[in-house]
């Protein structure tokens, strides 16, 4: 016979499972919203703007600590895909070791396999040079190789391995949130995928550089989801002045481009997601990515 001590445990491992799979379903409806892809959901206002934080984290975004603080997080946000953690958490740079921990992306989404960067890097030189050749021209970002060595790194992998070639700019954001969102390799510029937003290299990655963090006009950041460590391949393009929370790498400047940023967001979005975001009228298609200057 079932004592009362026995039945408590039973009681307590129905409670478990019971908070286990409500956590699964929320997870679930999460990453099905996920807009920003890296489209990292919370509707928010930031000093009067309504952002968007659709899990970038492609990118998973940050579940509680690390997604923008309640007057803060937003539904248009840069992100991967609202999806979970991966089991392991990834590690930042480690300066004695000189190493990255970048780790698998067992959250799910779409897979563009190629390979883990290495782990051993260096912060020299401090900058690089990264050009992006779309079909509307050149865009050219200077990266912050001593502030976010892993992140760069990682841009410096997918780019040798011609991750990026042939994929489109899946979003575009609102007047009052003005940025350009790329890296998901399943949007394709032939027509064949729209992409949005959950595809991702299959690792992941510390976020870097957020100290201070701002992201105004021509600060490219990386996307990333609501969890801790989520940073993948998609990153976005700031045209004006974006109130989001210093929870994004910060990972360079644009030096050239901002016209066809610009003349993009004139152009507007297809298919407007409700917080003013959509895919951009205006194809931008990434043709080649080269990143200039050995790490």
């Amino acid at each position: 016979m079932a004592t009362g001590k026995d039945r408590q445990k039973q009681l307590a491992r129905e409670h478990h499972e019971r908070q286990m799979q409500r956590r699964i379903e929320r997870e679930q409806k999460a990453k099905r919203a996920a807009i920003i892809g890296s489209t990292v959901g919370v509707v928010v206002v930031v000093g009067g703007i309504v952002a968007a934080v659709a899990l970038l984290g492609g990118d998973p975004a940050k579940e509680a600590a690390a997604t923008p603080t309640a007057s803060a997080q937003n539904t248009s946000a840069p992100q991967e895909s609202a999806s979970a953690s991966p089991a392991a958490q990834a590690k930042p740079y480690d300066p004695k070791t000189g190493t990255c921990g970048y780790v698998a992306d067992t959250a799910g989404g779409n897979v563009k396999d190629v390979g883990m960067p290495p782990a051993k890097v260096s912060l020299k030189p401090a900058t690089r040079t990264m050009t992006l050749k779309t079909n509307l021209g050149d865009i050219e970002v200077t990266l912050d190789n001593a502030k976010a060595p892993c992140t760069v790194n990682s841009l410096a992998f997918l780019a040798k391995k011609n991750y990026y070639d042939g994929s489109k700019c899946h979003r575009l954001g609102s007047e009052k949130f003005p940025m350009l969102q790329c890296g998901d390799p399943t949007a394709k510029a032939d027509g064949k995928s729209g992409g949005d937003g959950t595809g991702g290299p299959g690792y992941v990655m510390a976020e870097e550089n957020l100290e201070g963090a701002a992201y105004k006009r021509g600060v490219m950041a990386m996307a990333k989801t609501q969890a801790p460590g989520s940073t993948g391949s998609q990153f976005f393009l700031v045209y004006g002045d974006i109130g989001l929370t210093p929870d994004y790498t910060p990972v360079g400047t644009i030096t050239k481009g901002l016209d066809i940023l610009d003349k993009v967001n004139k152009a507007g979005v297809i298919g407007d997601a409700g917080d003013g975001t959509g895919a951009p009228k205006e194809t931008v298609e990434i043709k080649d990515v080269t990143i200039a200057g050995k790490s």
